[in-house]
């Protein structure tokens, strides 16, 4: 299989006018798609590979919440998995908006390839480790996120002859991504969860969910943080941050990506920065009600980080990618932290009564 796709993957290089090109593998991730750097002379470009049955099924547009738990994790959550449609249809609306997100050089949908423009390789951690000013970055990411809830985006993308549907991040979609704390996280750390305590788990969820109305919805990117961000000073405004990871897009309140990007699960952020920048951010996207999205913001951080304590012990466990507990205390005290909100109360005592060993994780 691997001599297969290697053979069509350099088939497609040779058909997009790169066969002359040397080819340098990305170190890999958490996904199942792989990048490569293409280098001839003085040009680069990168090289998506994203095998089409890599992963389960995409969400239909019209699904059902039965019908995505039928067809599995991925179209529950709303996740787009192989399905490069995404890509191509985000990407093409966010630089037609003026974004710096990777032009298309080339595609072959049906068997899951990319040539991409080649923003470079200045992540935000690493130029932040080089000298760059952790708060000028920080604050130029803000400024990026709030220019595009403020944009307009269809919720049908059309790019390279495929149509992507940009759907909602409901509560069936963020309440699956929470369970994933109950069937990786809470199972290897204190053994499996009751069917009385999962019901009391899902039904306090379905409570906080319902503090999200306030705020309009925007486009999440989903994987908003330094890892994801390139550094582009040359270039001007929002198009200063470069966007790599973008494929899951939904629109969710303004609050999920601002905590993807506060609550990194890889790094620390200085802690004196999330109030200024979460200011910040409410201005530059003309959001009002401080209190109720602070509500939000304590929602979704729970929520996202509940999820990723689960994604990371499932890649230890399941995927053989032991690296992920490194980051696991740093999860486990933002958690514990969005815990301390008033309006989670319930769900911090649900915590504490049947998963306490995330408060031990948070003290390491």
């Amino acid at each position: 299989m691997d001599s297969t796709r290697a053979a069509e993957r350099t088939a497609f290089i040779d058909a997009a006018g790169w066969g002359e090109a040397a080819v340098t593998p990305f170190p890999g991730d958490a996904s199942t798609r792989r990048y490569f750097r293409l280098t001839r002379g003085n040009e680069t470009a990168v090289l998506m590979d994203a095998p089409a049955q890599a992963e389960g099924a995409a969400c239909p547009p019209d699904a059902s919440p039965q019908d995505r738990a039928t067809l599995g994790y991925n179209a529950l959550a709303r996740l787009a998995g192989p399905n490069l449609a995404a890509f191509t249809g985000l990407s093409s609306e966010l630089t037609a908006r003026g974004f710096s997100a990777p032009r298309i050089l080339s595609a072959d949908m049906a068997n899951g390839f990319l040539l991409l423009e080649d923003l470079g390789d200045r992540l935000f951690v690493h130029a932040i480790a080089q000298g760059e000013d952790e708060s000028t970055l920080y604050a130029h990411a803000i400024d990026t996120l709030a220019a595009i809830y403020r944009a307009s985006f269809p919720d049908r993308l059309t790019a390279h002859g495929a149509v992507w549907p940009l759907l909602d991040y409901d509560a069936p979609a963020l309440g699956a991504e929470a369970g994933l704390f109950l069937d990786w996280y809470a199972l290897h750390r204190a053994g499996p969860v009751s069917d009385t305590a999962r019901a009391e788990w899902e039904s306090i969820w379905n409570d906080l969910f319902a503090a999200l109305d306030r705020h309009a919805t925007g486009p999440a990117l989903r994987d908003y943080h330094a890892e994801n961000l390139l550094w582009l000073p040359d270039r001007d405004g929002p198009a200063k941050v470069g966007l790599l990871d973008f494929q899951d897009a939904l629109f969710a309140h303004p609050a999920y990506d601002l905590v993807s990007l506060l609550e990194d699960a890889r790094r620390d952020v200085d802690p004196s920065l999330a109030a200024p920048l979460k200011r910040r951010f409410m201005d530059q996207a003309g959001l009002e009600d401080a209190a109720a999205f602070d509500t939000a913001y304590a929602v979704l951080g729970a929520q996202r980080n509940a999820k990723i304590l689960g994604i990371f012990i499932r890649l230890s466990q399941r995927d053989g990618k032991p690296k992920y507990l490194d980051f696991l205390p740093r999860v486990a005290r933002h958690f514990v932290h969005d815990l301390s909100h008033p309006r989670l109360a319930a769900l911090r005592r649900w915590t504490e009564t049947h998963a306490p060993a995330v408060f031990d994780e948070a003290g390491r």
